[in-house]
């Protein structure tokens, strides 16, 4: 692994599995990849290192910040949302596309940017917003959405068993102007153990951060247009952070690795169901020890990949 090129985005996001990207990239190389999440560019700078001139690297990404980041980059990096990945693409090249790869979430140049408002250890506006297409901001979920909303919010995308008590919390302590006045209304809602068990506004944050990004829609769509946009040997790859990510790209991946659904019995086809994709990963590839170590953003990481088949 080239520790220089991949250094130099570690200030800004440090990209997990890579190694693992570049062995499931390597066999269809050459030709156009798709970083539909270019964050700091450490993937795309480890594609150019390792392969050359034989790969042409597209990058997307909401954030105007990683756009200019990319200054200078041997690849083309356009703003948009991943939810529209088709028309970017396709906006940039019509060659045929042999990979596209998803590293979702928030980067840490996101999270350590006090004025993005993403984390509840840094005081800040409440924005949340990964680029200026989201239609809401953090400020607007958070002072604007009734109690009832706000929980199924905070239960739905954060999975936190007690949203309906720090929803009632944050509407008491209206308006709400920071993240670290909301940091502290959801951790004053909390019962002792939970506030010693991790960050208690951790599952929030997430929540309404999802809601503000509408991340799983987007995830959804970009994962199903990736496959259509793919030619046949093409692969998509997906990292993802929380079960909620993972169980899109595993349901999706699994649905479109479907062939005959017809009765083993039945000695004719009658359904004309064929498989779209292969699994290249039966179980989630998952960081090494080593990894972990060096990157703790990578122990809840998971991969999964698939690859297009002739249709």
């Amino acid at each position: 692994m080239n520790q220089d090129r991949t250094s130099e985005t570690a200030g800004y996001h440090r990209p997990v599995l890579v190694d693992e990207v570049v062995e499931l990239l390597a066999p269809v190389l050459p030709g156009v990849v798709v970083d539909a999440t270019f964050g700091g560019g450490g993937h795309t700078r480890r594609l150019l290192d390792e392969f050359g001139d034989d790969v042409t690297v597209i990058g997307i990404d909401r954030d105007p910040d990683a756009v200019a980041n990319a200054t200078g980059l041997a690849a083309t990096v356009i703003q948009g949302n991943f939810a529209e990945l088709e028309v970017l693409v396709r906006s940039v090249t019509a060659e045929p596309v042999r990979g596209v790869l998803f590293d979702f979430g928030v980067s840490s140049h996101q999270l350590e940017e006090a004025h993005r408002g993403f984390s509840y250890r840094l005081d800040g506006p409440l924005d949340m917003r990964m680029g200026p297409d989201a239609a809401l901001n953090a400020h607007q979920i958070v002072n604007d959405h009734d109690e009832a909303e706000l929980a199924r919010i905070i239960r739905a995308y954060g999975e936190e068993p007690l949203a309906r008590r720090i929803a009632r919390a944050i509407v008491a302590a209206r308006p709400i102007e920071s993240t670290a006045t909301l940091s502290t209304v959801i951790a004053e809602a909390m019962p002792a153990a939970r506030r010693r068990a991790g960050h208690p506004a951790r599952r929030t944050f997430q929540a309404i951060r999802i809601a503000v990004n509408a991340e799983l829609e987007s995830i959804e769509s970009g994962i199903d247009q990736a496959i259509d946009l793919v030619d046949p040997g093409g692969r998509v790859i997906a990292i993802s952070y929380h079960s909620l990510e993972d169980r899109i790209v595993k349901t999706e991946f699994r649905e479109r690795s479907k062939g005959c659904t017809c009765p083993p019995d039945l000695p004719v086809c009658g359904c004309g169901n064929t498989s779209e994709v292969r699994l290249l990963t039966r179980r989630a590839v998952r960081a090494s020890a080593e990894e972990i170590a060096a990157n703790n953003r990578a122990r809840s990481a998971v991969l999964r990949a698939v690859e297009k088949v002739a249709s």
